[in-house]
């Protein structure tokens, strides 16, 4: 990733000098154990060719000095891989993740359909109730697969290792400007060697600009 900051920046840097520079320095995040899943239990992802049409969801647990609970819902773009909202409070339930949608719908629209595990919040009849009065698909894992929702897996992996194992969060309204500067930086100033070196904020205007091109009347969409 420093590598990609360094090309994004203008500097003309070998990617081998990076990284010897950066062990030198002693810069290695220290990489948490995940467990092994064998191959034959995978099941791949078909990334979305546009925005909003599916969206990943979970939570993520941390604590503040005081040894209260910090309960934040990650939401991520399947298609751009963007983080559509970080919401961190000390508890949200079904009811309340229901206005949590309605609040991103208002700048951001709602998607097709959501990709949940099978927690209480995701499988209530509030959430049940509020998807099935908006025409959206829930789409949930099976049990104790969790490499069915790999996108926000992978997602709660960074926040966890950059952000949140980074600070100590003294009270609650000191980690919502954290994690949300965090969240910020994520889209915008962090680029991913799986979007092909660029931020996702850049790719999903990238993206943008490839559906606005082929919904345009005679674009020539057959050489897409």
């Amino acid at each position: 990733m420093i590598y990609l900051k360094l090309r994004q920046a203008g500097v003309v840097v070998n990617h081998k000098r990076v990284e010897r520079l950066y062990a030198e320095a002693g810069l290695q995040v220290r990489r948490r154990k995940r467990k092994k899943v064998p191959v034959s239990d995978r099941q791949p992802l078909v990334r979305p060719a546009q925005a909003n049409q599916i969206w990943s969801m979970d939570f993520v647990f941390d604590r503040t000095a005081d040894a209260r609970v910090i309960k934040s819902l990650t939401i991520v773009d399947d298609a751009t891989h963007e983080c559509v909202a970080i919401v961190a409070e000390r508890a949200i339930g079904g009811n309340a993740l229901t206005r949590i949608l309605d609040r991103l719908a208002l700048s951001r629209g709602l998607p097709k359909a959501i990709r949940t595990d099978n927690g209480k919040e995701f499988c209530g009849r509030a959430m049940l109730s509020w998807a099935h009065d908006r025409n959206i698909k829930l789409f949930l894992i099976e049990p104790g697969k969790p490499n069915q929702n790999a996108y926000i897996e992978s997602f709660n992996g960074r926040l966890r290792d950059e952000c949140l194992n980074e600070h100590w969060f003294t009270n609650l309204p000191q980690a919502k400007v954290i994690i949300e500067a965090w969240r910020r930086q994520y889209n915008e100033e962090r680029p991913k060697k799986a979007l092909g070196g660029l931020t996702p904020a850049a790719y999903a205007g990238l993206l943008a600009v490839r559906t606005n091109t082929l919904t345009i009347p005679d674009s020539k969409a057959s050489r897409y």
